[in-house]
């Protein structure tokens, strides 16, 4: 039934929502019942009927039995959505979009980069190579916000800071009472930490601007285009390539992405802005 009129939502059940931060832009993630199988880098558009949809990045991994969503406050359908409570329903439908090569990645060392509510889409590639350890090489987690109330998934962090399998890099942009960890913005961070080039592939996802200079400065590391990749989610609109909303240049961002690495987006400048 869903196959044949993909505009038609699937009902889903809000199992959790919890605020990950609070402030004048809030932020709140969403824990709902599988509805069906994706890949991490995957969107899906949720639905309030008589309130708005909106497209968004998945955050969980399909290696795991939930589904799960990031949210910031940011207009009329995210308001909706976290005014709900659990056990209410709302409409999913999905998935859209390619998702993340993590198959041809297999054997290669990861690294991660987000900045503020950017974590989302790197949020799920984190799970699913956690799942699969034995599949992939070092795996390291670059992430920052302007303060530490600003970091998102917080509670998992503290969770993961000690993990085997994987190096945690957190940061915030200006100094605060007891933190312990960078000091200083994501693409700085970037630069201490170091990741080498070789037989990697980097990914970020965040404001811009970070993206901007987090590929400067991979590039800077020895990264080729090639080995960066990046999600442009924010420009999807209909998800079905209909509206013509999303094109860059020939590009359809909702049919080709919205994960694309730079070397084809080098093409495409305004991709970027």
């Amino acid at each position: 039934m869903y196959e044949d009129n993909p505009y038609l939502p699937h009902s889903a059940k809000l199992l959790e929502i919890k605020t990950e931060v609070g402030g004048p832009r809030p932020i709140k993630r969403l824990k709902i019942e599988k509805c069906f199988d994706y890949r991490p880098g995957q969107c899906a558009m949720l639905s309030l009927p008589g309130v708005g949809e909106v497209m968004l990045a998945i955050s969980s991994s399909p290696t795991r039995e939930t589904m799960e969503f990031g949210i910031m406050k940011a207009g009329v359908a995210t308001a909706g959505l976290h005014g709900l409570s659990a056990g209410e329903y709302i409409g999913v439908r999905g998935p859209y979009g390619n998702g993340f090569p993590l198959e041809s990645w297999e054997g290669k060392n990861i690294v991660l980069i987000g900045g503020g509510i950017g974590i989302t889409p790197v949020w799920s590639i984190l799970l699913y190579v956690l799942d699969n350890r034995d599949r992939y090489g070092t795996l390291d987690f670059i992430y920052g916000a302007r303060s530490s109330a600003d970091l998102c998934y917080h509670e998992d962090l503290d969770q993961l800071r000690d993990s085997k399998g994987l190096n945690l890099h957190l940061s915030i942009d200006v100094e605060e009472p007891g933190w312990k960890d960078f000091t200083g913005f994501v693409p700085q961070n970037l630069l201490e930490v170091a990741p080498k080039a070789e037989g990697a592939v980097a990914v970020t996802c965040g404001p811009p601007i970070m993206i901007k200079f987090v590929i400067k400065n991979l590039l800077e590391l020895g990264f080729e285009p090639s080995q960066i990749f990046t999600t442009l989610e924010r420009r999807m609109k209909c998800g079905i390539g209909k509206c013509g909303r999303c094109n860059i240049g020939e590009l359809y961002v909702c049919k080709d992405g919205p994960v694309f690495s730079y070397e084809t987006l080098q093409r495409y400048p305004e991709a970027m802005e």
